[in-house]
């Protein structure tokens, strides 16, 4: 066996391989990293290397970021305006048919450009919807299937803390990467309310509409003006801030954590609970999000020095007969897989270190891949058996449907999400113009 498969397989398959055991994600990193200092870093000066890099590997300032993301959605939800927002939503198409799978999707992307965290969507849009819609009788494919699918659409539409977390560690525009994500999230709520107005055109009885209060033109609109429009505010504040090219990410992360605060103020829903709750939260999630990126630098350094890169880039531009396309699509379902197992921020740390270098060999477009890298991700929070949106759902419904159908019912929206993956794939340049606009 040559010397680099070796390393692959002690630090690639160790960590997957504690991970199905059931140890958590960051220890079965670290205990793999300690293995590989070890072996292939000196021993002891290899382990004191490893705990050189943990600082270097998260003081750094294009990581700001994330958890002012994880805060700013952290304060909609907390506060209540993420919910009030998905109930005005459902006023304003109150007479539309399957209007709660609709408001799920439309709800669901709003407070996806307002949070960044795909676990906060879903939980949001599921306790908001799914007990109504399941009084209702709506099918499990329209009531579960969008509350999930649309869950990962934070993944996508900025503020992203994932793209943040992928540009940096992929030394990816994160300016770009994030703006290169409103295409995609776009269509993939085309595509749901597609989908919904399709099954509900063909079969109503799949979404029943209930007793619907006859509204005038007046109470639809006020809590949209109210309750959406402001919030809607704060999301072109921070995405035209960078667009514009006057702030950077990290500011434009300061500007929506401020004016979220501002708006809840404005809204009277902001207590020292809330904010309390807010600022716990956003540091619990930020504290484990940091602490996987920490493993990065040893992990990196570890394939580096022991030539198994280098050598794996060899293989792959060199050994084989494949064109650059069909390696990255091979790429690509190696992370929807790892996604059906794993939580996206690990799987970043997994693979940045194998699959860049070999894209940088091929010339690849790396903001191209990095974008299909987050769809491919969005689609694996969503993916049986181990997608952790299933499980928040679940969680939501609290145990009233089966987690078999749950799984059922998600089906149809991952083949949507594979469609628009599929364009992306094929055609580049449906993502690359919009973040284009800014060279």
């Amino acid at each position: 066996m040559e010397p680099w498969v070796l390393v692959l397989l002690v630090m690639f398959g160790g960590v997957l391989f504690m991970i199905l055991l059931g140890l958590p994600v960051v220890m079965a990193f670290m205990t793999a990293n300690l293995l590989g200092a070890i072996f292939y870093l000196g021993g002891e000066i290899g382990i004191l290397q490893m705990i050189r890099n943990l600082r270097p590997s998260v003081g750094n300032y294009a990581l700001a970021p994330v958890p002012l993301f994880v805060l700013m959605g952290e304060i909609m939800l907390q506060t209540g305006m993420a919910g009030r927002s998905i109930e005005a939503i459902d006023k304003l198409i109150a007479k539309v048919p399957g209007r709660l799978s609709i408001v799920a999707v439309l709800g669901g992307t709003s407070f996806a450009a307002l949070s960044g965290s795909s676990v906060a969507n879903a939980a949001v849009v599921g306790r908001t919807l799914l007990p109504k819609m399941q009084d209702l009788g709506y099918s499990n494919r329209l009531s579960v299937g969008p509350a999930v699918a649309v869950g990962g659409i934070a993944v996508l539409i900025p503020p992203s803390a994932l793209a943040v977390i992928l540009g940096s560690l992929a030394k990816i525009s994160i300016n770009e990467l994030l703006l290169s994500g409103i295409i995609p999230g776009v269509m993939m709520m085309a595509a749901f309310l597609g989908y919904i107005a399709l099954r509900c055109w063909m079969n109503p009885a799949l979404a029943p509409s209930g007793d619907v209060v006859d509204l005038s033109w007046s109470e639809r609109l006020t809590p949209v003006l109210r309750d959406v429009v402001p919030l809607l505010l704060i999301f072109a504040a921070v995405v035209g801030s960078i667009l514009g090219g006057v702030a950077t990410p990290t500011e434009a992360a300061a500007i929506g954590v401020l004016a979220s605060i501002v708006a809840a103020l404005a809204y009277r829903c902001l207590s020292l609970k809330t904010l309390f709750d807010s600022f716990t939260e956003s540091t619990k999630f930020s504290a484990m999000i940091l602490f996987i990126i920490c493993s990065s630098g040893t992990f990196s350094q570890i394939m580096s020095f022991s030539g198994a890169t280098q050598a794996l880039t060899r293989a792959v531009v060199d050994g084989t007969a494949l064109t650059p396309f069909w390696i990255v699509v091979m790429m690509m379902l190696i992370l929807i897989l790892l996604g059906c197992f794993m939580e996206s921020a690990s799987i970043i740390m997994l693979t940045v270190p194998i699959f860049f270098p070999i894209l940088n060999a091929l010339q690849v477009d790396l903001l191209w891949f990095g974008l299909m890298m987050l769809v491919s991700l969005e689609i694996g929070l969503c993916t049986p058996p181990f997608g952790i949106l299933l499980f928040v759902i679940q969680g939501v419904l609290g145990g009233r449907i089966s987690i078999r159908e749950i799984y059922l019912s998600v089906l149809p929206f991952i083949g949507l999400q594979l469609v628009v993956l599929g364009l992306i794939l094929v055609f580049p340049g449906l993502i690359t113009w919009l973040p284009r606009m800014l060279q």
